[in-house]
């Protein structure tokens, strides 16, 4: 998988493909903590899990380091093991797939839908067998999966299913917030999602047992973290080793940006859906130009804004496109590289180019324009203008002389 990428000078980037929105209040909330005398695992942790919990409408919620930690837990508190199989998507960051192999599991791919580009849940049953024991899912972009089709399917054949919401942080599934179905769901804040803590994640989960162990297994399987040493009467130096744990811990000073980032969340995500929709309105006129795909009993959290190529009808490649955007200034993206074409899971799993279709097809025409707070209305209005001007002067009937 090779490219021929130009050597652009980061200088003449006008609108990069995305920013942080962090303001003073978020500063002011980290810096207070770094001035306290607790800045790892401690009070604003514990406080960032009850806040976001109370946001989503879980139970409980477990704040980590990372949105693959959430999902190595996730697979741990399943009982997913060596020689299971888990169905997933391939059109995902490799974080998803990467979890499953920690497991000793086999990661099998089920192509995806050509409209959400969410895994098809049509596909996924044609992939069960009696080694099959976990379903994991990426809600795409923000747009959320057909969870009541993928659940009914866990319960038919009893699988677990498992949510990636690294995308999904605001998103609802007819009315309910994505995270909040007492499943097992696990979200990124890395610093390009729609809320950020620099590097983080949490599990969300409605069971008990497992909200409990996977406080443990976050901090290398002691039964107590230090800050529940220092304040529940046991002597400090004081801890028992439960489990096989790891360091997947996030800090005080993260969750204490994470609590002020919430609160600004859905705010955000308006800002997202609203720039969202100047895009839409720009490209519906392009024959050229796929938009994304958003149901009406649904709320994306708008975390990508993917549009398709139809390059059948255009004089240019989608990489081409890409680099003509970058001249004009503009910095994108491509969500996703096919997992199953990458050389690691073709030596290691057999995958090979034609095995998954719709996946291979979306990927050739796909681009991430940018889209975050803040982005200026011109901003936007900038990006939409070059590339419809990139499709005007690149349609097929421009290479028909007309006399």
């Amino acid at each position: 998988m090779e490219t021929n990428s130009k050597k652009i000078n980061r200088k003449c980037i006008k609108i990069p493909f995305s920013r942080p929105q962090l303001d003073d209040d978020d500063i002011a909330e980290v810096v207070k903590t770094l001035k306290s005398d607790w800045i790892t695992c401690g009070p604003k942790v514990q406080e960032f899990e009850d806040k976001f919990a109370e946001y989503i409408g879980s139970k409980h919620a477990v704040a980590l380091n990372s949105c693959t930690a959430a999902l190595h837990l996730a697979l741990i508190l399943s009982g997913i093991g060596k020689g299971d199989e888990v169905i997933t998507t391939p059109f995902t960051f490799t974080a998803t797939v990467n979890t499953i192999i920690y497991q000793g599991a086999k990661p099998v791919f089920a192509d995806i839908d050509r409209d959400t580009l969410n895994i098809d849940p049509e596909k996924i049953e044609e992939k069960i067998n009696s080694k099959t024991k976990a379903i994991v899912i990426l809600h795409y972009g923000g747009q959320p999966c057909e969870l009541e089709k993928i659940y009914s399917l866990g319960e038919k054949y009893d699988l677990v299913v498992i949510e990636d919401a690294a995308h999904a942080v605001g998103s609802e599934y007819k009315g309910k917030k994505i995270g909040g179905f007492g499943k097992l769901t696990a979200f990124s804040f890395h610093a390009v999602k729609n809320m950020t803590t620099g590097e983080g994640g949490m599990l969300t989960t409605d069971n008990s047992e497992f909200a409990k162990r996977a406080r443990i297994l976050r901090l290398q399987g002691m039964d107590k973290d230090a800050w529940a040493r220092n304040s529940n009467g046991v002597p400090p130096w004081y801890y028992q080793i439960l489990y096989l744990g790891y360091k997947y811990n996030m800090t005080d000073f993260q969750a204490s940006l994470g609590i002020s980032q919430l609160k600004k969340l859905d705010f955000f995500v308006l800002k997202r859906q609203r720039y969202s929709n100047i895009y839409d309105k720009c490209f519906n006129k392009l024959h050229e130009v796929i938009t994304p795909y958003v149901t009406a009993d649904m709320k994306n959290s708008r975390h990508l804004y993917p549009i398709r190529l139809k390059l059948e009808h255009l004089t240019i490649s989608r990489d081409e496109f890409i680099e003509d955007l970058l001249e004009m200034g503009i910095a994108t993206s491509v969500h996703f590289i096919p997992l199953h074409l990458q050389p690691f899971f073709k030596k290691n799993f057999g995958y090979k180019k034609g095995d998954l279709p719709v996946t291979e097809d979306v990927f050739e025409r796909i681009i991430s324009l940018p889209l975050y707070p803040r982005m200026r209305k011109k901003d936007v209005i900038d990006v939409a203008t070059a590339v419809q001007t990139l499709v005007e002067s690149n349609r097929e009937i421009n290479k028909v002389k007309i006399v």
